[in-house]
Formats: C-alpha cells, sequence, structure tokens
C-alpha cells in the first residue's frame, strides 16, 4: 500500500532526528558562535578605521570624509546689508572658516531665490549662516526685501507645512542700533523665528551686534562680531566632529534658551531678548499703524489674520467694542491687517495682493480663474468695499477677524475714493517685486495696469450700499468684475448693475448642513438663501454656483445640489475642495476634511450624471477646482468658457450709455476655451506657456486659491 510506505518512509526519517538530536544541536550552537565571532571581529574593524588618529586629524577637529561621514559638507553665509557693514563680516567670517579647511560661500541674499534655495539646504548638510541688518524703521534693507517677505509669508502659509525647512541648520547674527529702541534688530529677530517656525535647527542662540558704543556688549559692533564669530567657530569644530545637539532644544515661540549654567553675557541677551518679545506684542495695541507696519510701504505680507488675532483674546475684546460705533475699521484691526499684507482703504475697504499674482509674475502659473475663464492673473486686483460678512464660514480663512453684521451700520466712503486707493495700494505692492529674482519683466510691467478686479477678498461685498457705482467706476476703467456673494442678500441681487461674472457661494444644499457649515447670522437666512439664488437666474450675464466641498459634511448631498441648480440656473458651476487654513478655535475643520482632487472629480462625475445640460468643461488640479458648463457654452463641439473681456466692456458701456434700456446676455462675449485648460486635457489645467514650480518637501497640495 502506497500510504503506508509513506508513513513508514517518515515514520523512519523522525526516528532519525531524534537519535542523533545532541549532533544537530551542536551543529547549530556552533554555527551561532561563528556568527557572532564574525560580527564581533567586523565592527572592531570598523572602529579602527573610523577611529581618528593623531596623523589623519585635520585642524579644525574634522576627519577626512573617507574615513568618516561628513557631518558638516560646507558653510553658506548670507548677507544683507544696506551700508556694507554685514558684506564686510560676512567676509571676515568665511575667511575664518576657510581656515579650517572647510567649503565656505558668500552670498548676497538679493541675488538668492529663498523659494528655489532654501528648501535644498535641508539635505545639503551645510550649514546656513545669516547675518542680517536692521534699515530705516526696522525694515530691512532693499536688496533684502524679497528674502524677507518670502521667509515671513512661508512661516505665515498655512499651505506651506510646517516642516518645510526640516533639516536645515542655521544661525542668524543680526545687526542694529539700540539707539532706535523700537526697531532695534528686529530683522535679524524675525528671521530667526521665521525659520523657526519652519522647522529649521539653531545651531546656536541668535546673536546681535549694536552700533550704539555707549550700549555694545563690547564696545563696537565690529568687538560684539568678533565675540560671536569665536563662539560660532567653536559651535561649527564641535558639528564637524559629529555632535547632535544643535541647541538645547528649550525652544518656545521663537525664543531659545540654553540648558545649564549661562554666562552673564548670555543671560542679558536673552533678557534683551524677551524684552523684545515682549514689546512687540504691546505695540500690537499701543503703535500706530505706521509704527506698527513700518509706513504704507511695508514689504510684509502674511496669508491671514488669524494668526496674529486668534489667540489673542485683548483683540477681539477691543474689536467689537469699537466696530459698532461706526467704524468697521477699528485702528486695532488697522494694525493687524497691514501687518499681514492687507492694505486698507478708509473706514471699510481693503486691497490684497493674491498669491496666483504672484506667481504668474514669475511665470510658474495662474490661478483657476485664467484656466477657467482667461483672465490674466498678474493683472488681477482682490479687493473688496465692504470688509463686513453675515456669515461665519467654518472654512474661512480670516478665522472670523473681520466685523459680522446683517445690516450697513457703518460709516461710508465715495466709491470714487475706494477705487483710486485701491488701485494705488495694488501698484505699490506690485511695484515691491522689481528686481526679485525669477519675476519676468514684461509681466511686471503690465501688472501695473489692473485689468481684472476679484470683489472676493473677505466680507460681502453686495453690502456696501454704493455697489453699483462702484462697479460701474470699475468698468469705465476698463477693469472686468468677478463679485461673490454669500446668498444671504436677493434684493442687492436684484438690483445689481450688470458685472463681468456674479458668483454665488453655495457650501451646502440643505438648510440643516447650511446652518453648520455658514453658520449665517440671519434667523430666515435658508429662504434668504433660495430667494438669492432664484434671484440670481433673472440675471442675464454670466452667472457661477461656487461650491465647496467639505469631506464628511457636504459631499453626500448630490440630489440636493441638483435642485438648487434647478433653481438658480447657473451658467457654469465651480466645484473645488475646501482649503484648509489652520487651527482656530473658531471651527472645527481639520485636514481630515478637505478631499482629495481624484475626490472631487468623482463629485463632479456623478453631479454631470444628474444635470444633462451641463457638461465638465476645465479643470485646475492646483487648485483642487473643477468647472462644469451649461450646454449652451459648446458651441460645435467646442467649449467656449473664457470671456472676450473687450467685447464686455463695449457691452457694458453701451448698457450705460442707453441708460440700462440696451440688455446683453453671456453668449455676447464668450471667447473659445484653450485645449490645455479642458477636463481631461495632459496639461490638467497648467498654461503650458508657464513653467510649473514643485515645491520640495510636500507632502500635501492643499493650496487651494
Amino acid at each position: 500500500d502506497v500510504s503506508m510506505d509513506t508513513w513508514s518512509y517518515f515514520h523512519t526519517c523522525l526516528v532519525s532526528v531524534w537519535l542523533h538530536r545532541f549532533y544537530i544541536y551542536s551543529a547549530v550552537a556552533f554555527g551561532i558562535s561563528l556568527w557572532i565571532v564574525i560580527q564581533f571581529t567586523t565592527t572592531r574593524t570598523k572602529r579602527k578605521v573610523t577611529e581618528p588618529g593623531t596623523a589623519d586629524k585635520l585642524g579644525n577637529g574634522c576627519v577626512p570624509p573617507q574615513a568618516q561621514e561628513v557631518h558638516v559638507a560646507g558653510v553658506k553665509v548670507f548677507y544683507g546689508s544696506q551700508t556694507g557693514t554685514a558684506k564686510r563680516f560676512a567676509k571676515a567670517l568665511a575667511e575664518a572658516i576657510a581656515s579650517l579647511n572647510l567649503p565656505v560661500e558668500v552670498i548676497n541674499m538679493g541675488d538668492y531665490d529663498p523659494e528655489d534655495g532654501l528648501s535644498e539646504e535641508t539635505s545639503s548638510r551645510n550649514i546656513c549662516v545669516f547675518l542680517v541688518a536692521t534699515y530705516t524703521d526696522g525694515q530691512p534693507p532693499e536688496s533684502v526685501a524679497w528674502f524677507c517677505k518670502w521667509l515671513e509669508e512661508a512661516a505665515n502659509d498655512f499651505r506651506i507645512g510646517k516642516s518645510f525647512l526640516q533639516g536645515l541648520r542655521y544661525a542668524v547674527f543680526g545687526l542694529g542700533n539700540s539707539a532706535y529702541v523700537d526697531h532695534y534688530n528686529t530683522v535679524g529677530r524675525r528671521m530667526d523665528r521665521w525659520l523657526w517656525m519652519l522647522s529649521a535647527s539653531r545651531i546656536m542662540t541668535w546673536a546681535e551686534g549694536d552700533c550704539n558704543v555707549a550700549q555694545s556688549k563690547h564696545g563696537s559692533i565690529e568687538a560684539d562680531f568678533e565675540a560671536w564669530k569665536a563662539k560660532f567657530l567653536t559651535r561649527l569644530q564641535a558639528l564637524c566632529k559629529g555632535e547632535k545637539k544643535p541647541c538645547s532644544g528649550k525652544c518656545k515661540k521663537g525664543k531659545c534658551k540654553s540648558l545649564g549654567k549661562q554666562s552673564k553675557e548670555s543671560s542679558d541677551n536673552e533678557h534683551r531678548t524677551s524684552e523684545h518679545e515682549n514689546t512687540e506684542a504691546e505695540e500690537l495695541f499701543e503703535t500706530s499703524s505706521e509704527e506698527e507696519a513700518g509706513g504704507t510701504d511695508s514689504v510684509i505680507d502674511v496669508e491671514d489674520l488669524g494668526n496674529i488675532m486668534g489667540h489673542m483674546k485683548k483683540a477681539k475684546v477691543l474689536l467689537l467694542e469699537e466696530v459698532w460705533n461706526g467704524q468697521v475699521l477699528t485702528q486695532l484691526l488697522m494694525n493687524c491687517a497691514l501687518f499681514s499684507g492687507y492694505k486698507l482703504i478708509g473706514s471699510h475697504s481693503g486691497v490684497k495682493l493674491c498669491r496666483w499674482t504672484k506667481s504668474m509674475l514669475r511665470g510658474r502659473g495662474g490661478c483657476y480663474k485664467h484656466t477657467f475663464y482667461g483672465i490674466e492673473s498678474h493683472r488681477c486686483m482682490e479687493a473688496t468695499p465692504s470688509l463686513a460678512c453675515a456669515n461665519k464660514c467654518v472654512f474661512c480663512w480670516r478665522h472670523h477677524t473681520n466685523p459680522v453684521g446683517t445690516e450697513w451700520r457703518w460709516k461710508m466712503d465715495p466709491p470714487e475714493v475706494i477705487l483710486q486707493e485701491a488701485i494705488e495700494k495694488h501698484q505699490n505692492m506690485i511695484r515691491q517685486f522689481k528686481g526679485v529674482s525669477g519675476v519676468k519683466a514684461a509681466r511686471l510691467e503690465e501688472a501695473l495696469a489692473v485689468k481684472h478686479c476679484a470683489l472676493s477678498l473677505v466680507g460681502e461685498p453686495i453690502m456696501y450700499p454704493h455697489i453699483n457705482r462702484f462697479v460701474r467706476l470699475l468698468h469705465q476703467h476698463g477693469i472686468s468684475t468677478f463679485l461673490v456673494t454669500n446668498a444671504q442678500f436677493p434684493e442687492e441681487i436684484r438690483r445689481l448693475e450688470p458685472v463681468t461674472q456674479l458668483y454665488v457661494s453655495v457650501d451646502a444644499s440643505t438648510k440643516e448642513s447650511l446652518r453648520r457649515i455658514d453658520r449665517p447670522l440671519f434667523k430666515d437666512f435658508w429662504q434668504r438663501f433660495l430667494d438669492s439664488l432664484k434671484a440670481l437666474a433673472e440675471k442675464q450675464q454670466r452667472t457661477v454656483y461656487r461650491l465647496t466641498l467639505v469631506k464628511a459634511w457636504n459631499v453626500d448631498e448630490l440630489k440636493a445640489y441638483a435642485d438648487l441648480i434647478s433653481i438658480g440656473k447657473p451658467d457654469f458651476i465651480e466645484v473645488k475642495g475646501v482649503t484648509y487654513c489652520g487651527e482656530s478655535s473658531a471651527s472645527s475643520l481639520t485636514m481630515a476634511n478637505v478631499p482629495w482632487h481624484e475626490e472631487v472629480v468623482s463629485f463632479v462625475q456623478e453631479l454631470a450624471q444628474l444635470l444633462p445640460e451641463y457638461g465638465i468643461a476645465c479643470e485646475h488640479e492646483h487648485s483642487n477646482c473643477l468647472l462644469m458648463a451649461h450646454s449652451k457654452f459648446q458651441v460645435d463641439g467646442e467649449w467656449r468658457t473664457w470671456i472676450d473681456y473687450g467685447r464686455f466692456q463695449e457691452l457694458v458701456r453701451e448698457h450705460e450709455q442707453s441708460g440700462g434700456s440696451r440688455t446683453f446676455t453671456a453668449a455676447e462675449y464668450t471667447a473659445r476655451t484653450p485645449a490645455w485648460a479642458l477636463f481631461g486635457a495632459r496639461e490638467r489645467g497648467f498654461d503650458p506657456l508657464d513653467v510649473r514650480f514643485q515645491r520640495k518637501n510636500k507632502a500635501r497640495d492643499i493650496s487651494g486659491c
């Protein structure tokens, strides 16, 4: 029997193994012992090779690269100077570093592109040293303005990960004059803090030199620098030997405190740092806007007001006390907004430079409106005649630092003044990019002539009682108008004169979800919402629904969205994923609520199946946004979602000259959509005339628009 023979064979093998088990154990034990001996011998050999001998050691205490891992590949000394002192110090430091047999490079910050260059230093094993002076009114030298502007934007921009510069090792030495108490070494101190906020590692606490010989620790700024240089070189040699700790690790709010005993000199330095930090916080409430922002030409530009005001209860208290006294822009809000890159106008208006304007100036692509409608992003002005709003949306990137209200209760500035100041302030912000690395001269010149105005900066523009006069003024200047409303003012929508494109934000499709997401102030918000959509349907010019998808909040309401679309009958439907704006006590939104682009695509495809009169026309992947268009904009098989801006100006001029009797429709000023902007194109909405900039160390694109 075959089965019995097989069993007999296995039984014999098992018995044999059992009888010879002693020999098997011995063989295994011998193998393990041999492996241990080999590992021990190999480890000792490696130690002998890597152990620095007296013959191999260099003068700086660094071991030759062939014998040991390189802990410091080199040093880059960046300087920002107005009178030449920082440049002179940079050269002196470079000479001292070169004497240690280390590669060193001296770099003028004015000739350096931080956006492209600093991220590369995160893995280069270089040490970056920044020697920067503080100039008039606490501003950086002119050549350093862009470097500082970019660094602050990156540190405060929620779109850029807080670990963007993780791995970069740095030290900062500031040059200033303590006779100017309010602005002493502010540039160096802020630069140190911004680098720290982006997760760069200090190799030593920031230091400062004082031109005021009466207050200088060592008698002169040269002596201050020499004392710091000696400490830096000592620290550098320690790093060359492989010392791991960049500093004590006791870093809080941009300040670094050393462990253990500190010299009196170091303690004084920390004490002075603390005093300056406290003074800065106090100045937020006590100084004038010019003092805080460094004048009206300040180069500071932070993405949102909430980063400054969100954690300051005092700010909100003061704001509430003054807003209802007829002044939307309180002194406190002016201080914070100017510091944040907003240019405020009169008592209730504002203008700000969009990040897409900056991107297109450098040939790095335009916003989704460029892809969908053909605007020139570098010629677009983002503004509002009303900073107040009737909603407190959970995804508001202002973190609700702007005033809210259901009716106009404030002093009113004339539209002529608002427009004039808006254009002037916008042009001043554009001029700051002259000479900035990567900015295209031709586009910079074009940008000074505003061609488009996005009335969507903040608040509810349609609340402004003179909104029609303001819109007419824009058209008279040859500026197209893109006006956004939150669908709470139906009568104002009906009374609104023709604009290039009128948006209604449709953030939810049911009464309950709208209450949770928009958190409107009106008790009859849902009826106002529906009436606003009906008012939109009466418009003859281009109309748009703007849908913002919030994962786990409103992405499962397809049928309800389709019903709302049948009410307003918009020409276009923009669908974009919500942009996460950072933590805020005013909102429970997290990164988990941000849908991936492919999830947005799937939503749009499902929605399109419920709307036979609409098709998917365009896509802007970088903004996580898609455009659905009514079939009437598909002529002879080609989409015509772009705008003929010249033709629109002709039509609106005829309309005004006729006293409103000459009407016109959206179909009269369309233009063909280019192939690269269409949904399904290889470019996915990125203009091939530009070069896409891929940010390093960026795990996920949540940029939005």
